[in-house]
């Protein structure tokens, strides 16, 4: 199997690489040369890096930067080839690029990962797949190299519905979780003693694992920004408006992450959303022996 992956950035760099580690053949595209420094193969254009190839992975950031990339792609592809999108959008955009690639012969397979940087540096993303399953399991040493669990959704679309309600829930945790950790600052708590609490306790979860660790360094450095918080967001309430669900939380959860990145900018950093409540109330959220990358 021959691979094109297009899209090096902070999660389609590491799992590139974790492509290579298990030796498959993959030649890599970014539109920023120095994305690609390192890599054995590569290509100075997306359509360049696609000729020949089994399968095109694609890991983007916004459905305009993909919309860019398969058409720049599909000319170039051979027929039967299958293009797996790794790039977290709504349902009704894999449905709409997956028709107009099947109409250049490509099969499309959605793939959303998830779990974050640090876990696609090892391989270890947990991988969301969504087509045919025929086809799916072609590339089953690709997608095993990537990610040590796969979950298969059901057809096109599926997937990407199930991606976007995983990142609501990861951002709806970490408003809470700076909420969690500001009440104990201001209640007089030592704040590592009370992550390593609520993490042995019901009130745990995967962003404070994680993302609270960050917090508590300051780095606030998740790899993910603002901008791309608020295009997921934006397709879990499509998704509310389209199936007809209230989700207060996640309303409010769009509404102070669209305060967040007025304040701090679109490419701050996700988790700095916490600033906010630091800035209000004056209290930093800091305690020693925390790192500034998850690893």
């Amino acid at each position: 199997m021959r691979y094109a992956f297009i899209g090096l950035g902070e999660l389609g760099g590491p799992l590139a690489r974790c492509l290579i580690r298990a030796g498959l053949d993959v030649t890599v595209h970014d539109r920023d040369p120095t994305r690609m420094a390192g890599f054995p193969s590569q290509a100075d254009s997306a359509a360049a890096a696609v000729a020949g190839v089994d399968a095109a992975i694609t890991c983007l950031p916004s459905p305009a930067a993909c919309a860019a990339v398969l058409r720049a792609i599909l000319p170039a592809m051979p027929p039967g080839a299958d293009w797996i999108e790794i790039s977290t959008l709504g349902p009704e955009e894999v449905k709409g690029f997956a028709a107009e690639a099947a109409a250049a012969g490509v099969a499309m397979i959605e793939c959303p990962v998830t779990g974050g940087v640090h876990l696609a540096q090892r391989g270890a993303v947990t991988a969301l797949t969504g087509g045919d399953p025929a086809r799916i399991a072609r590339h089953a040493a690709a997608l095993d190299a990537m990610a040590s669990r796969r979950f298969h959704l059901g057809p096109l679309g599926s997937a990407a519905a199930m991606k976007v309600i995983t990142n609501m829930l990861a951002f709806i945790h970490l408003v809470a979780d700076g909420e969690a950790l500001m009440l104990a600052a201001r209640s007089g708590l030592d704040l590592a003693t009370a992550w390593e609490a609520i993490r042995a306790s019901s009130g745990n979860s995967f962003v404070h694992e994680t993302e609270g660790q960050l917090i508590l360094n300051g780095s606030y450095d998740v790899g993910f920004s603002m901008a791309l918080a608020l295009k997921d967001l934006g397709f879990a309430a499509q998704m509310a408006a389209a199936t007809g669900t209230p989700l207060d939380l996640a309303a409010r959860t769009l509404a102070i992450f669209e305060e967040g990145a007025a304040r701090f900018g679109l490419e701050a950093q996700s988790t700095a959303i916490v600033r906010l409540l630091e800035d209000a109330t004056g209290t930093p959220l800091r305690a020693d022996g925390f790192p500034a990358r998850l690893t």
